[in-house]
């Protein structure tokens, strides 16, 4: 006996959800649902906003009287019975291990849809393509492919709807009633003999003052404290003592790698850092600009005390003691070997998360950020220079997903993931802009896997309404991988670097690797191609721009 009920599901910012029953079903008792109307739908709630979802919550009820029936039959046919599902159990079982058991498989929820001629091969592609993937095909890979063409509808949707405005820039004076401590802290100018942003600060406390004592970086994370500690013992010592005040001198980066998770930002920050000009912040990923500043260090622990701009600068002491000693030696030629330090700053977040916009700022009116993490950046630094490093969105997705996953990793369980996570996107495209949705905090914390992070078109076309385009440098890991000496060079110029010793170019170029895929994720092997090509038909026009904004083919990644 089966039951169903059609229901209206609202999420709300402050994740509380409520449930009401409408018409349907044997118990017409049931209050109607005022929002659905009685109508078979369900109702998605972002940021206040409907989104249509459908679904049917299924409520099966079986009684004693199933089993009342059978044990009134009489004795021979109950033995009959069972002797019959004896046998057709051994049928099936034979069935089953002899391999042509495909169209006994009761697909998933999410599998429906048509078979094509031949399911192991897809549109566009040839056997030779797939047997480059080197898989064993299983059967899940081959119900996957028969969802393709609904799938497909999914994407198809979503590409009709997609429009690259361009966005609104916030005025000064709304940053500044935003930030007001932030800008009371930063000065306007900075000191002109130094190629970082730095300026020298009064420091009020003796010298017996921990300096550190309050930055929460030390509070909330151990494996920071020792690096504080030496810090702590040589601070005294690289104050400058004038008049009786002590002078600190305080830097902010000259320059950022600014994204992407899982796109070798690592490896680059590992091999940048062996430049002796370069020195970056005492921990590789602050986050501060992103996160740290509105207390977040995981958005699914709730809100901490925010982190304040000192604590963020702090992260640049060991830099700044190093350019302090150079603006303060009696020599020309050590003033000039100190000024040439550079300061940089490697969060993977820079560039697209702003997820914390809709607990600090007000909403607008489209769902769309007022402010970004960009705007508060310019405001301070418009000279800055920024470091990008992309990578084929498709193969970024799996590592990610392979990264970050807890339990459970597999080629089936990531595609699940992506087909809800594609559906979810679909649902706020159909009531929203693209931005709106790319920077929807709650579909982005819904999605069980990152697909937003991989548009990088979007972000670029932000950052580029605030910075112009030849402060970037935009790379590509792929080259990266194939000719690291090459993308070192791009890097060096690209920040007006000194050359290196052949002995410290090859100790930059030759060595392996950092942050590679752990050897447990390697032993799971890839996507399986019907999810790479799922992947490939969502991310194209994407990438299509991206490679029209850059003028540069290769961002297409059409082949990688």
């Amino acid at each position: 006996m089966r039951h169903c009920i059609n229901c209206c599901i609202q999420l709300f910012p402050e994740d509380t959800r409520k449930q009401i029953a409408c018409q349907g079903g044997p118990h017409h008792s049931h209050q109607v649902c005022p929002t659905c109307k009685g109508e078979n739908k369900i109702l998605f709630h972002v940021d206040s906003r409907q989104m249509n979802l459908l679904a049917v919550l299924e409520v099966r009820t079986e009684g004693n009287e199933n089993w009342g029936g059978f044990l009134r039959f009489k004795k021979g046919k109950r033995c009959s019975l069972v002797f019959g599902l004896i046998i057709m159990t051994l049928v099936m079982a034979s069935y089953l291990l002899s391999g042509a058991h495909q169209e006994l498989l009761i697909s998933s929820p999410f599998h429906y849809g048509g078979f094509p001629s031949n399911p192991s091969l897809m549109d566009s592609e040839n056997p030779g393509d797939t047997k480059e993937h080197h898989y064993q095909p299983s059967i899940n890979n081959i119900s996957y492919v028969k969802d393709y063409p609904n799938i497909k509808l999914i994407i198809d949707s979503i590409t009709a709807r997609i429009e690259f405005t361009t966005r609104q820039l916030p005025d000064l004076q709304d940053l500044k009633r935003q930030e007001l401590h932030m800008f009371s802290v930063i000065p306007n100018k900075f000191l002109p003999n130094s190629k970082s942003p730095c300026w020298y600060e009064e420091f009020s406390g003796r010298n017996t003052t921990d300096p550190y004592l309050t930055n929460s970086y030390v509070l909330y994370s151990k494996r920071f404290r020792s690096t504080f500690d030496a810090l702590r013992k040589v601070f005294w010592g690289h104050l400058s003592h004038v008049h009786g005040k002590h002078f600190r001198l305080r830097c902010l980066p000259h320059f950022y790698i600014i994204g992407q998770p899982k796109c070798g930002t690592t490896d680059l920050y590992d091999r940048l850092r062996l430049h002796p000009e370069v020195k970056f912040s005492a921990i590789k990923e602050p986050h501060w600009w992103t996160r740290k500043r509105f207390g977040i260090v995981r958005l699914r622990d709730g809100l901490r005390d925010r982190y304040p701009v000192e604590d963020y600068l702090d992260l640049f002491d060991l830099a700044a003691h190093q350019i302090h000693q150079g603006l303060q030696a009696a020599s020309a030629e050590a003033q000039s070997k100190k000024n040439k330090i550079i300061i940089g700053e490697a969060s993977a977040s820079t560039m697209w998360d702003n997820n914390a916009w809709t607990f600090f700022y007000d909403n607008s009116t489209d769902g769309e950020p007022p402010f970004l993490t960009q705007d508060f950046i310019h405001a301070f630094q418009p000279e800055a220079k920024l470091i990008v490093m992309l990578r084929d969105p498709v193969e970024r997705l799996y590592s990610d997903y392979l990264y970050f996953a807890s339990s459970n990793k597999s080629a089936d369980d990531f595609h699940e993931k992506v087909t809800e996570a594609l559906q979810l996107f679909e649902n706020c495209m159909l009531d929203y802009s693209l931005r709106a949705c790319v920077y929807n905090n709650t579909l982005n914390n819904a999605m069980p896997v990152r697909l937003q992070v991989g548009l990088y078109a979007v972000y670029l076309l932000d950052w580029f309404t605030v910075f112009n385009k030849e402060q970037f440098l935009i790379l590509r890991l792929e080259d990266h991988a194939s000719n690291v000496k090459y993308t070192m060079h791009r890097v060096f110029h690209f920040l007006n670097l000194g050359p290196l010793s052949e002995k410290q170019e090859a100790l930059m170029t030759k060595s392996p690797a950092s942050n590679t895929r752990r050897p447990e994720d390697r032993s799971l092997g890839p996507m399986w191609p019907i999810t790479q090509k799922i992947l490939q038909d969502f991310y194209g026009p994407f990438n299509t721009r991206l490679a029209q904004v850059l003028d540069d083919e290769a961002f297409a990644w059409k082949t990688t």
